[in-house]
């Protein structure tokens, strides 16, 4: 490593950075544990020590979207867990994902699934049986419909 390099990395802002990216993925992992609970960036802020904003900023750059993004994407990967398995109604799974409101959660999943939950419980029930868990979260998560084109682009 270079005597530049090393420098650099012992520098405050350095050293803040790395603190940041610690509690950056603290958030990010009581995100994942507590994603059915209320949560707001003010209360994930304030346990990151950081203010709202920057708490937004420093999580965009490192994961490329913000914790609302974040926190709206795990629901709904959860609810397509959810609604494979079958055995509950789609406004059980709006519920058991930490909604509210079935007519948000239904417009949020449309909008990241490209289909209403009703129409993803059919088809999906269909189209992963027989495949392991695991595999099925990877081949049914989520995109974006601005990612989404950015794939078929390419």
């Amino acid at each position: 490593m270079s005597a530049e390099l090393v420098s650099q990395r012992s520098t405050p802002a350095a050293a803040r950075h790395l603190s940041d990216l610690a509690w950056l993925r603290r958030v990010r992992d009581r995100i994942d544990r507590e994603y059915a609970q209320p949560l707001d960036v003010r209360a994930l802020a304030r346990g990151a020590h950081m203010s709202d904003g920057h708490l937004s900023r420093e999580f965009r750059r490192a994961y490329g979207e913000s914790p609302y993004g974040y926190l709206m994407t795990r629901r709904i990967e959860r609810a397509m867990a959810l609604l494979r398995r079958g055995d509950l109604s789609v406004t059980e799974v709006c519920f058991a994902v930490g909604y509210s409101s079935l007519g948000s959660f239904s417009s949020r999943f449309s909008d990241l699934v490209g289909m209403s939950p009703s129409t993803y419980r059919v088809n999906a029930a269909r189209e992963t049986v027989g495949m392991p868990s695991c595999v099925a979260k990877q081949v049914t998560r989520p995109i974006r419909n601005r990612e989404a084109s950015v794939i078929i682009r390419t």
